[in-house]
């Protein structure tokens, strides 16, 4: 009798408690609920969204923003120079030395994640000789289309075409607020670097100055760079150099061979790199700037793409590029092939951005080097490029399969006669249709913009030098613990497939 007057007490109680924990779960629930919404939507805002800032694909109307934002004291930085102003002692390199060492083990047993990721960069505050002057300089006299090259190029688009220096160093540089990229961080102190960014405009320089003041401005920066304690610790090895021109800083480079090249291509011709200067280990092979506008998916699904094939280009063109007029010859009056001379200017670019994009395929025949901007510009076109040179180097290679959105064709396969327009077309359409869809997915890799986007050029940038760093440190450590004289010379390779040096070079 008591037991179940026990039970019954038990159970009276037990309901009146009931609601009471039913509710107390249930705001604690939303409490969590709106802790987890929180959290997630601060950090898609974090990652995702710079305030208030446009997104600028235009290298001119960016670089407007840029120096109207520095001319009036925006782009002031917060971060101290460490840079010298004369030759270091042997004692600065020394110390500077130690200071690293300490850093890299702090950051070894500090923790495996924090070891490469994100890459950190050191951005030299060279003088303004070498940086913005050299800016201004380009952004007051765009408008000067009749000056032309000794071939007829127009020298403020090549300037464009390889204004990578810019794209990369407005991004580093920019306050961390606007910046989009998670995987390179600028830091304040020499020691904590992984590299050096050497921010010297060199293909503005070797276009738009007079070519004894060029020369001299070149040497002028090659020794402001090698005075500073982080060349002279690693001899240039950590150091990134943008020489995207191949006329570039060609009468100095030759003493910045160790140092990490940013390039448009390999040119296994000789005619723009000597042999030990150039190599895929150390360098770095990044995008031309397109010169036509985006075809973005409204544009892709309403192109009418009804000619097969076509070029438009200067027919004629030096060393490797001899192919070029060969090629036109036996293309010429083919069925569904457009060639086409080039002109500059903005018609010449219109023509050329509606025969790309109301073409199933694009030419990209040699140049005067193996690689040319017309591939950057088929890409972004939404063209198929059909890539005949035979030596080219791609950009990102270890990141981007290219064979999903172009077509490789041998030089001694595209002069046979009639073979080229058989083979694109006995391509399928379920092929074709394949390569667009890749294209159109592949596009952002090569548009450059401000600010920089994620997995856009400058994001995979940082991606390929960070699988270099591992190796580059190698280096510097074993040149700085080598006995002098000794014959054990660490060296890179690389032979074409007949088995004979192509390249050999010492990093």
């Amino acid at each position: 009798m008591a037991g179940r007057n026990h039970s019954s007490a038990y159970a009276a109680v037990k309901s009146r408690r009931s609601p009471v924990v039913v509710f107390t779960l249930f705001l604690l629930f939303l409490s969590l609920l709106f802790y987890f919404f929180a959290c997630s939507r601060s950090l898609s805002t974090a990652a995702n969204a710079v305030p208030d800032l446009a997104v600028d694909y235009s290298f001119v109307s960016s670089l407007e923003r840029f120096l109207s934002g520095y001319e009036s004291g925006g782009s002031s930085s917060p971060f101290r120079d460490d840079s010298v102003r004369d030759e270091a002692a042997e004692k600065d390199v020394e110390v500077l030395d130690d200071l690293i060492a300490r850093s890299e083990e702090s950051r070894l047993y500090g923790g495996g994640a924090s070891f490469l990721s994100p890459v950190r960069v050191y951005v030299y505050n060279m003088p303004s000789k070498f940086t913005y002057d050299l800016l201004w300089l380009f952004r007051n006299t765009y408008k000067e289309t009749s000056n032309l090259t000794s071939n007829g190029s127009p020298v403020h688009r090549l300037i464009e075409q390889h204004s990578i220096d810019y794209w990369l160093w407005a991004d580093l540089i920019a306050p961390e607020k606007e910046r989009l990229l998670r995987n390179v961080v600028r830091v304040q102190k020499q020691e904590e670097a992984d590299l050096f960014y050497i921010p010297f405009f060199t293909t503005i320089s070797f276009f738009l100055l007079e070519k004894q003041q060029c020369k001299a401005l070149y040497r002028e920066a090659l020794k402001w760079v090698m005075d500073q304690p982080a060349w002279k610790r690693s001899g240039g090895r950590d150091h990134i150099l943008p020489v995207h021109h191949p006329w570039s800083f060609k009468s100095v480079r030759k003493f910045m061979k160790n140092a990490i090249w940013l390039l448009p291509d390999m040119d296994s011709t000789g005619n723009w790199y000597k042999p030990g200067q150039v190599y895929l280990e150390k360098d770095l092979i990044l995008p031309y700037v397109a010169n036509v506008d985006l075809c973005d998916s409204k544009c892709l699904s309403d192109a009418k793409r009804s000619t097969l094939l076509f070029f438009r280009g200067r027919l004629k063109r030096n060393a490797g590029g001899k192919i070029r007029a060969k090629l036109v010859a036996e293309l010429s009056g083919a069925d569904g092939v457009s060639i086409e001379e080039g002109t500059s200017g903005e018609t010449g670019k219109a023509a050329a951005q509606n025969g790309m994009q109301t073409s199933i395929f694009c030419l990209n025949p040699a140049g005067d080097t193996p690689s040319s901007a017309r591939l950057f510009d088929a890409i972004v076109s939404g063209c198929i490029p059909v890539i005949v040179s035979d030596e080219l180097e791609l950009p990102f290679e270890g990141i981007l399969d290219y064979r999903k959105i172009a077509l490789f064709v041998s030089s001694s396969d595209a002069m046979q006669p009639g073979w080229l327009v058989s083979y694109l077309r006995g391509i399928s359409a379920t092929e074709i249709k394949e390569k667009q869809i890749n294209l159109a997915k592949y596009a952002k890799h090569f548009t450059y913009s401000h600010p920089a986007q994620p997995l856009g050029p400058e994001d995979l940038t940082w991606r390929a030098m960070e699988a270099k760093l591992v190796n580059v440190k190698l280096h510097i450590r074993r040149s700085q613990r080598a006995v002098i004289g000794s014959r054990n010379i660490c060296s890179c390779e690389c032979r074409i497939p007949n088995g004979t040096f192509n390249s050999s070079s010492t990093f």
